[in-house]
């Protein structure tokens, strides 16, 4: 296949020459970044839709835009450089280099968390009540953001044959992205691997706990709800996703990939938060009633 071929041979699909950048004149735009700040402006956007519609300033959502986008992008990097330090420390330089790649949502979500929790004290907002328009955003944000990663040609798993496989030219991947699995796989005389596109599979994932979240915005018990369970949803599939990646950031000193550990944690701690506060809500209610002659 050509050096800029994509495809999906159980799907019948064959993509000739799908670009990583764009040219405008002689300076290059990696889609990558179009794709990013697409997912953003429609992400924030859909937060301030949905922040007006249930009685909020829209305006508090569009405040935050800077603040989060700009420390979201910082947090995202820092984390990928933290648990990459290896690769990093004898070109430290390169960790400027946000066109190679290497941001990781983890520290975005976590350094977006910290801002908007700042933000909600000195603005004298519910932090729980704007975390959850906030969620919204993110998930779009996430959406968009995988195919980005498509065109990147990067975030994919280990070989495999099943109806979503993906085939890639050797020539446009990391070599430390290609595991011994999938080099064992590859037939000789052929320039490409075929793998899983879990950059496919946690986009649909996402659209899907995207979807169940704006049917349930109604139902919500309490604020801060919508938050958890993003976290869950999110922590539970990312977990599983990450099982078969063969880009995975490790602990430092072991082989456990650290977005399994922390996605299994943070949708331990939101499930259990979410049936303690229901649990409390209930009880409150049932006080309530037990008061009313």
């Amino acid at each position: 296949m050509g050096d800029m071929d994509i495809a999906f041979p159980n799907l019948g699909i064959y993509l000739r020459n799908v670009p990583k950048t764009i040219m405008i004149g002689n300076f290059g735009i990696a889609l990558y970044g179009i794709v990013i700040g697409l997912g953003m402006i429609l992400g924030l956007s859909l937060a301030a839709r949905i922040a007006k519609k249930t009685g909020t300033d829209p305006d508090v959502i569009w405040d935050l835009a800077a603040p989060l986008l700009i420390f979201g992008i910082m947090g995202a990097r820092i984390y990928y450089v933290i648990f990459m330090w290896d690769y990093y420390k004898d070109d430290p330089i390169q960790i400027l280099n946000l066109r190679g790649g290497g941001l990781a949502i983890y520290g975005g979500i976590i350094a977006g968390v910290l801002t908007l929790y700042i933000y909600c004290r000195i603005k004298k907002q519910k932090f729980p009540l704007i975390l959850d328009y906030v969620m919204y955003g993110l998930l779009v944000g996430q959406i968009l953001g995988r195919w980005g990663n498509f065109f990147n040609r990067e975030v994919f798993g280990e070989y495999t044959n099943n109806l979503l496989a993906m085939r890639i030219p050797v020539s446009m991947v990391r070599e430390r992205d290609i595991s011994a699995s999938i080099a064992a796989h590859m037939t000789e005389g052929t320039n490409y691997i075929q793998v899983h596109p879990t950059f496919l599979y946690e986009g649909l994932w996402n659209l899907a706990i995207l979807v169940f979240l704006l049917l349930y915005l109604e139902h919500k018990k309490f604020d801060g709800e919508i938050a958890l369970l993003y976290f869950a949803g999110y922590g539970i599939g990312r977990a599983l996703i990450e099982s078969i990646r063969t880009d995975q950031l490790y602990i430092t000193g072991t082989s456990i990939p650290v977005s399994m550990v922390l996605g299994l944690a943070m949708a331990g701690a939101a499930i259990c938060a979410e049936l303690i506060i229901r649990f409390r809500i209930r009880e409150r209610e049932k006080a309530g009633a037990g008061g009313v002659n």
